[in-house]
């Protein structure tokens, strides 16, 4: 008989926003380093059935899996505190959920039944917290949005039964709430949390901790006020200040001692987790003895969620190198011939992200041939490389009207193409590809890459002949082109069933285009090659 999981269910209460991914990720990578296997699931009260279709400007960005899943930013969160690889039963919605149990329901599987709320969605999402939780010490699941949500309720449901089910011993529940500072009365508020923790009692939920988000640290007698009035020991308020990093949340529950009621509660024994390592890398990125700056080209630069994953692993590259990097953000709407060179004159690198649509291309092209022509390192992520091409096939092989078809259907010169083009051309039945509901094909998830050898992708890569990273787009570059590239110094260093995955200039410090997106796989305890290279390129360029 296969050992009981035991569950960590999160909630939030007063309002959204407050960190609950930053918190549960914490919990578990102390929990982790603590030798227990851990997992965490999100599951998500809106009714989408993945962020895919969502605008970034709506929810953050959109994080992919290994196994191709668009799942909510927080996973992200998850896989770079936890150092593990998560999937599609990570997280799932309620437009999930109910798209399921309405499938079932059409395939007669109910028997005729009348499909409730109670049992049947209710027992569809008990049954995939079970399943993400198979094969783990413990599973930490977060719950979206705030209790007192009418879309949450089915999920507050879920976890009060799946606790009545399992036992005591074998699942707690978290609180994160919000602790208010009124400057005008200039005291810490805690009534908001005693109205969040009734509304949760009053669904069946009782908390065994509060974590007490706040922008001040909080008083022994706040925190005694808090565990009196919410019916919770004094050693489970746990205050979660404003800090410099998200990567310092874990020393400061390990310095309050969050695991000894967390093991109480679960009968976990004694847990003394190893976290030497992670608080060095801490120290780097609070007070880092390199600096250097880097141009972020984008077009979503006022929602600095749209790049979550990517500017997370400059700081993971940042710690490891003992450096501070400055991102200067700029919008490629403003970028302009004659701006150009003022805009990125004091810049060590330039980076330019992915993204769709046309808005602000032109911008990013500018910046592109500025990094080329002046040696500037450079890193071009999927649109980012895309446009490296374009660049190059413009400016180098002079082909005037060099385009995506994704911004000129009939264009002459398509330097990039739609995959279905690709496959068609070239009968790749082993690409594996997904169908959008918008009606697009994409390639999502992890891709083998063949390195080309003494390539700059090869070297940063410890001279590994097939890598592995992710992706998230629609259209490929053409390969009609490839010899015109390689023929004028731009290598294809990297290919992925006959598809161009890297490209790089020969002559230029380090100036690399990445059809996957690095951001993706990248961790503190272990960045990912692409980026730290990028940004050891940057801090030397800067010396």
């Amino acid at each position: 008989m296969s050992k009981q999981t035991k569950y960590i269910f999160v909630t939030g209460g007063v309002l959204s926003s407050l960190g609950k991914g930053i918190a549960a990720a914490s919990i578990g990578t102390l929990l982790k380093n603590a030798n227990l296997k851990v997992s965490i699931l999100k599951a998500d009260p809106y009714i989408n059935v993945d962020p895919g279709t969502m605008s970034p400007l709506e929810h953050g960005e959109v994080f992919v899996t290994d196994d191709g899943a668009e799942t909510d930013l927080d996973l992200g969160h998850y896989e770079r505190f936890l150092d593990e690889n998560l999937s599609q039963n990570n997280n799932f919605t309620t437009g999930r959920v109910y798209s399921a149990v309405i499938e079932k329901e059409r395939r007669g599987d109910y028997l005729g039944k009348t499909i409730q709320v109670i049992p049947h969605i209710v027992g569809e999402i008990v049954d995939r917290i079970k399943k993400a939780g198979e094969g783990n010490d413990i599973l930490i699941v977060e719950i979206g949005g705030t209790v007192g949500d009418i879309e949450g309720l089915p999920f507050l449901e879920a976890i009060r039964a799946l606790r009545t089910e399992v036992g005591r011993k074998n699942a707690m529940n978290i609180h994160l709430t919000l602790v208010p500072f009124i400057k005008v009365a200039g005291e810490l508020k805690t009534k908001p949390t005693q109205h969040s923790v009734g509304e949760l009692r009053r669904i069946g939920i009782t908390p065994d901790m509060i974590i007490c988000r706040s922008e001040m640290p909080l008083n022994r007698e706040l925190k005694d006020k808090i565990a009196l009035s919410c019916g919770v020991e004094k050693n489970c308020v746990i205050e979660s200040a404003d800090s410099t990093s998200i990567y310092q949340i874990p020393l400061a529950f390990l310095k309050q001692d969050i695991l000894t009621p967390i093991a109480e509660t679960l009968e976990l024994g004694k847990l003394t987790p190893d976290m030497q390592n992670w608080d060095s890398l801490v120290k780097r990125i609070i007070a880092p003895t390199g600096e250097t700056t880097i141009a972020f080209v984008g077009k979503y630069i006022d929602l600095k969620e749209s790049y979550k994953s990517l500017t997370e692993s400059i700081i993971h590259a940042g710690a490891n190198l003992d450096a501070k990097i400055n991102l200067k953000w700029v919008d490629s709407e403003k970028v302009e011939k004659d701006n150009v060179n003022e805009i990125l004159k004091d810049v060590d690198g330039v980076l330019v992200a992915g993204g769709f649509g046309e808005r602000g291309v032109s911008g990013k092209i500018l910046a592109i041939q500025f990094a080329r022509e002046n040696k500037k390192p450079y890193l071009g992520i999927c649109l980012g490389m895309q446009l490296a091409l374009i660049e190059f096939a413009r400016n180098v092989l002079k082909l005037q009207d060099a385009n995506s078809i994704e911004f000129n259907e009939n264009c002459e010169n398509p330097i990039i193409y739609l995959i279905d083009s690709f496959i068609d051309a070239h009968g790749k039945e082993q690409i594996r590809t997904h169908k959008s509901p918008l009606g697009g094909t994409m390639r999502l998830g992890a891709y083998e890459c063949n390195v080309k050898p003494n390539s700059i992708l090869s070297k940063i890569y410890s001279n590994q002949k097939v890598i592995k990273e992710r992706h998230r787009h629609r259209y490929e570059a053409n390969p009609k082109y490839k010899e015109s590239f390689e023929k004028n110094g731009l290598m294809i260093s990297g290919t992925s069933n006959g598809l161009i995955e890297t490209v790089e200039l020969k002559d230029h410090p380090f100036f690399i285009g990445v059809q996957f997106h690095p951001e993706f796989t990248s961790r503190l305890t272990k960045p990912n090659p692409t980026i730290l290279g990028f940004i050891k390129s940057s801090i030397e360029n800067a010396k």
